[in-house]
């Protein structure tokens, strides 16, 4: 499948800022890891400009090994070391200078992060991706996805998709295609439905079934790459479908050429993210 002539034809006059500028709100003190991934990943996929919005007790730390063009916010934390909702005021600032959000990797489940990740949605209007235990902190709270003010893509696997609409798994495991139209139907977002032949669904219609992709991807930071790779399509302007559908293609096909060098037992999150810039090789 070759990738749209937006993101693959950049005017000579290009600007770093025209490829869009993505906050991340990510990572805490046990799961550092999946802010760095989903980082770097939106970086490999063109993202302009990445900041990253991560506990204040992590930020050195993650300062010495982020990838150099990343940039860091340091935000209020819980006692638990993640994000607290007392960086609620702090993120507002930044949402108005930010093109994408992506919400959720790493970021634990503590009881103010919660509140925080519904309240930081909530006010968000621009295109958001929502993943990991920002799903988690919606699956009691779905008003929040009906009354959303921007277009937003949700990440999950089959276990967060029955825990956030409150399934059975088996049922979700049975009827993939027409559970994730519904669902995407009636909360008016796109929904990519991960797993063997990620399904990515809109609200109006459109499904994709994506056919690249091995099961060695089934690893830690896999799915927070995917995240990056949405929002950094985003950013450089494709709409909520096609960024969703052209990023699950993209995220198996540097998947298959990881699997190829590392093999699909001894591959990492980290070897997917290194093959994004052949992946879009392959697309161009």
């Amino acid at each position: 499948m070759r990738l749209p002539a937006r993101l693959l034809q950049r005017k000579a006059r290009t600007h770093k800022g025209d490829c869009g500028h993505i906050l991340i709100l990510a990572g805490s003190g046990k799961f550092s890891g999946a802010a760095l991934l989903c980082a770097e990943a939106a970086m490999r996929a063109g993202a302009g400009l990445v900041t990253l919005g991560i506990p204040k007790s992590i930020n050195l730390a993650l300062i010495k090994v982020k990838p150099k063009e990343v940039m860091t916010l340091a935000l209020a934390e819980t006692k638990e070391g993640t994000l607290s909702e007392l960086a609620f005021a702090k993120i507002c600032l930044t949402l108005k200078q930010i093109d994408v959000l992506i919400i959720g990797p790493g970021l634990g489940n503590s009881k103010s992060t919660y509140a925080l990740i519904r309240k930081v949605i909530n006010k968000c209007a621009c295109p958001m991706v929502i993943d990991a235990d920002a799903l988690n902190a919606l699956s009691k709270n779905l008003k929040v996805l009906r009354r959303h003010k921007s277009e937003i893509v949700l990440t999950p696997h089959e276990k967060e998709f029955s825990r956030l609409f409150g399934l059975n798994i088996s049922e979700v495991r049975k009827n993939r295609k027409l559970i994730a139209q519904n669902y995407a139907k009636y909360y008016n977002t796109v929904i990519i439905l991960k797993g063997h032949n990620s399904i990515v669904a809109d609200g109006r219609g459109k499904l994709y079934i994506n056919k690249t992709g091995n099961p060695g991807m089934a690893t830690a930071g896999s799915g927070d790459a995917l995240s990056g790779i949405v929002g950094a399509f985003l950013a450089q302007g494709l709409d909520v479908f096609n960024a969703a559908k052209y990023a699950t293609y993209i995220h198996g096909l540097a998947g298959d050429k990881a699997a190829k060098d590392k093999t699909q037992m001894g591959m990492i999150a980290s070897d997917i993210i290194e093959m994004i810039p052949e992946a879009i090789k392959l697309s161009s």
